[in-house]
Order: structure tokens, then sequence, then C-alpha cells
């Protein structure tokens, strides 16, 4: 990221811890509640991703691993007890796998200034139904199947998909293991993300990482406080703030990319 002044580094570096606590907090949308931000500080959608992609790998894996290690521990039966949904997950991945390819495929070859626009408008869209209180749901199989082909091709172009999965997921894993079961869903969908992006060669950036990581993982940790204390019971006001920020940050976004 050499060609960032300093201003725009510590913004970057503000927006990933942002992206760390809202992961950690709601179990979803580190990605789609920063992008962007991320966008308005450099827009440069191939910069942000393969940074922001490592960082899902990693923090949806030990998320996953340290939730099932700490259900187990503290089983009365002394038997294993799965924390994912393997069964609805196997199904929901061999609707989302074709779309998934193709989604990285668009990435690749768009021009940036059309890949920005998409991704404002995607995000403009969550954002109204964050301000509604009425986000994306589903109630129907065919709908189910609409919601996943797109969240499948939004995750492979943008990683910003998560909304349009939770919608479905949400009907069909129970709440016990829906949190572990979207963080196994991420891992692996990020993992075919990040296979796309080395392939092409893209630039990973890796020395970013030094100092982005502690970052996430400020950011990780007091997500974890704020859903302990806070999430269950004002999760509407927060989506109303945040998806009017959303609103806000997506018009400048799409003016800044066409008119200025």
């Amino acid at each position: 990221m050499g060609q960032l002044d300093t201003i725009q580094l510590i913004l970057v570096g503000l927006v990933f811890i942002w992206s760390g606590f809202v992961r950690s907090g709601l179990g979803f949308g580190g990605t789609v509640l920063a992008l962007p931000f991320l966008l308005l500080i450099h827009n440069d959608p191939l910069l942000f991703m393969p940074l922001m992609a490592i960082q899902l790998l990693i923090f949806s894996s030990w998320m996953a691993i340290t939730n099932y290690r700490k259900l187990n521990r503290h089983s009365s039966t002394g038997e294993k007890v799965s924390t994912v949904d393997w069964r609805y997950l196997k199904y929901a991945m061999a609707i989302m796998i074709v779309p998934k390819i193709v989604g990285v495929f668009g990435l690749l070859t768009m021009p940036p200034k059309i890949m920005t626009t998409i991704i404002f408008v995607v995000v403009f869209v969550y954002a109204v139904g964050y301000v509604l209180n009425r986000p994306f749901q589903s109630n129907n199989k065919y709908l189910d199947c609409v919601f996943l082909i797109l969240g499948g091709y939004v995750s492979g172009t943008s990683l910003i998909g998560a909304p349009l999965i939770v919608a479905v997921f949400a009907s069909h894993v129970s709440k016990e293991k829906l949190r572990d079961t979207l963080f196994v869903l991420w891992f692996i969908l990020v993992l075919i993300k990040v296979l796309g992006l080395g392939l092409a060669g893209i630039d990973f950036n890796w020395s970013e990482h030094l100092w982005l990581l502690p970052l996430v993982t400020i950011g990780h940790f007091l997500g974890l406080q704020f859903h302990k204390k806070i999430v269950d019971a004002s999760t509407p006001i927060f989506y109303r703030m945040v998806g009017s920020v959303l609103l806000l940050i997506s018009i400048l976004g799409l003016y800044k990319a066409w008119f200025a």
C-alpha cells in the first residue's frame, strides 16, 4: 500500500479495527460494513480484497474452532457435539459454488470503476433494508435458491454477499449452530476467492498483514464483548445507525466513482 499517504493508512487501520469488531460482534458483516469505507479512502477493490480475504480466513476458522472446543469442554454427556450444521452447509454450497466461481472471474475481468459501482449499489440496497429494519428474509425454497445464487455471486465479486446468505441460513439452521455454520461457510467461500486471486497473480501485500492483523484482533475482542452485552437487545437500533451511515457512504462513493 505504498501509494497511500499517512492519513489514508491511519484511516485504513481504523476501518480494519471496525471490520474485526463487526465480524465477531454479529457473526457476519465485517466486509460489507467495512469495504465501502475503504473504497472511499482509496478506490481500488483489488488492493483491499486480498487483505480482507486473509483476515476472514484467519478469524472465521479461529471462531469456529474456539466455539467448538468451548462447547465440548462443557458437554455433560462426554460425547463430541458439532456446532456446525454440515447437512445444510453441503446443500447450500452445492447451489453457490458455480455462481461463486463466476463472481471471482467477474472481479478479475471487470474494470475497477464498474466493480466499485456494483459494490456501492449492493451496499446501498443492504443499507435501505437495515434502516427500515427489514433485512432480507426468505421463507420459500425457490427464493432460497435465488438468494443463495445471488449471495454466492456477490461474494465472489466483492465478499459482501453475507446478508443474502444469512437470510437463508437463519431460516434453516438452528440458533445454536447458526454462528459457527456461517463461520465455516465464510472460510470455504473466502478460500475459493483467495485461490482465484492467487492464480490470477494478484498482489496479497503480505507485509501489510504485520500491522493490520493486530488491529483486526483488537476489533475482534471488542466485538466479542459487544456480542455478550449489547447485540441481542440493540440489534435493530444498531442496524438502523449503520444503515444510515452506509446510505451516505454509498451515495458519496457512487458520486466519487462517476463524477469526481
